[in-house]
This record gives C-alpha cells, structure tokens and sequence, in this order.
C-alpha cells in the first residue's frame, strides 16, 4: 500500500516541482557542420551560473545563432555580482574584451579576461583584476572550463577577431533571467541587481542580438535604437545624457 501512495505522490508532484523550478528552455545549437561554417562570424557569450552553463553563439544572417553550450568546470562564490578583491566571488553583469583580453599562453591553459571590472563595478567602488574564462577546471573567481571546451571557445573568438570583429560581448548572469526565475530568488539581497540585468537578457530573447548596454547614475541601462534616420542603425540611452555623471564611459558595444 505504502508503494502504491508513493507512486502516485510521485506522478502527481513531480509536474508540480518542474513547473515551480522550470527556467526558459536554451536553444538547440547548430549541427556540427554549420557550427564549423560559423567559424569567424562574429560571436557573443552568455554565462549562466546556476545551470553552470557558457553559450556561444556566431552571427548568422541577421541574427545569433547558438554553437554550442559548455558546461562550467568550476566557478566560486555562489551567486551574486563580485564586489572586493578576496571575496572569491565570479563576476556578474556585462562585459565586453578585445584582442588585448586574449590570453594564449595563460598558466590556466588559455584564457579571455572578461574586463572586470567595467563602468558599473567601478561606480560601485567594486575591486579585482584578472577575473577570467579559462582552462584547467580551477577557479578562484574565474569560470574554469575543462580544456577541450576552452579550445573551442578561444577558437571562435580568436577567429572572430581575425576576421574583424573589434570586441566580443559576454554577458553574465546568475541564471536565465525569466520573471518566474526572479520570484524564486526575490528575497535575494542581489535581486535589484539582478533586476538591471533583465533588459539585457529579454533583448536578446527577443531579437537575437547582443543588447547594448551603458552605465548611467550607476546603474546598467539599456540603449534604445532610432529608426527612421536612413543611417545606420544608433542607439539611445533610456535615461537622459544630462544627468548621466559616467557619459565619458564608453558603452559597450553591440555587434552588428
């Protein structure tokens, strides 16, 4: 009898927790052959710590397209944006390298230093240096992959920079970014943080291009585009530029 209530208990709570704990579904990545024919394109990054997920994604037409997606070896800290130098924490937010980032003889294999800290970690008076994506699954604040995946990455981004894409966007973020996600972790002292990353998350969904991020009053916003000039395409902050204290800060820069 005890078996029978356990089976049932079994089949009518289990959709129940999946439901409750269900994140947006990752998108399937590219065959093999097409993810090789992608190679070059310009490319954009998405971690997300709790799935301890890295995605890679190349642009394809006029949108980005997922290569693969790579499990995180090892990262430290738990969730949450990193903060001091010597809390041991990986970063979180959004980041943006370029040639000089790439670490091909790293002590960790190869490694990208992701650029930490950026615009907003030094308006919150944040500290560190040297926070990377690299090899040989160890991690004190970096995201550690094992070497075979770190191979495949640097390779994209190494030929993306070959073939003329100036900086490679990576985002960070402690999980997919989903309101249902955000509810789970709303007592979270993080969360208004995490609630600046939302936007940069739901561009993407929606247009499969990486967002463009600034920093204004310390805080991330996101850009508008305007269209309608005949020009190419330019973008606008959300907040007004007058009572902005970081437009000297370059905006990081979304691909195109």
């Amino acid at each position: 009898m005890s078996k029978i209530a356990l089976l049932f208990a079994m089949l009518f709570c289990t959709p129940l927790i999946t439901a409750c704990s269900a994140s947006e579904p990752a998108p399937a990545p590219q065959s093999p052959l097409v993810a090789q024919q992608l190679l070059g394109s310009p490319v954009y990054i998405q971690i997300f710590k709790e799935e301890r997920k890295l995605e890679l994604y190349a642009k394809m037409g006029n949108e980005f397209r997922l290569v693969n997606s790579f499990s995180i070896c090892n990262f430290s800290g738990g969730l949450g944006p990193k903060r001091r130098e010597g809390d041991f924490k990986s970063p979180e937010g959004f980041y943006s390298v370029d040639t000089r980032h790439l670490k091909p003889d790293s002590k960790y294999y190869r490694a990208i230093n992701i650029g930490f800290p950026n615009d907003y970690d030094k308006a919150q008076g944040y500290s560190g240096a040297y926070l990377m994506i690299h090899g040989e699954c160890k991690s004190i604040g970096c995201y550690a992959m094992t070497n075979t995946y770190m191979d495949d990455i640097y390779r994209y981004v190494e030929a993306a920079f070959a073939h003329g894409q100036s900086r490679v966007d990576i985002s960070i973020y402690p999980f997919r970014m989903t309101e249902q996600n955000l509810q789970r972790h709303r007592s979270s002292t993080y969360i208004s943080f995490w609630r600046q990353l939302k936007p940069g998350y739901d561009y993407f969904v929606k247009n499969r291009q990486p967002p463009m991020v600034s920093v204004a009053n310390g805080q991330y916003v996101m850009a508008q585009p305007l269209i309608g000039s005949g020009q190419p395409t330019q973008y606008a902050s959300t907040i007004e530029t007058t009572t902005n204290p970081f437009a000297r800060s370059q905006p990081l820069t979304v691909v195109k």
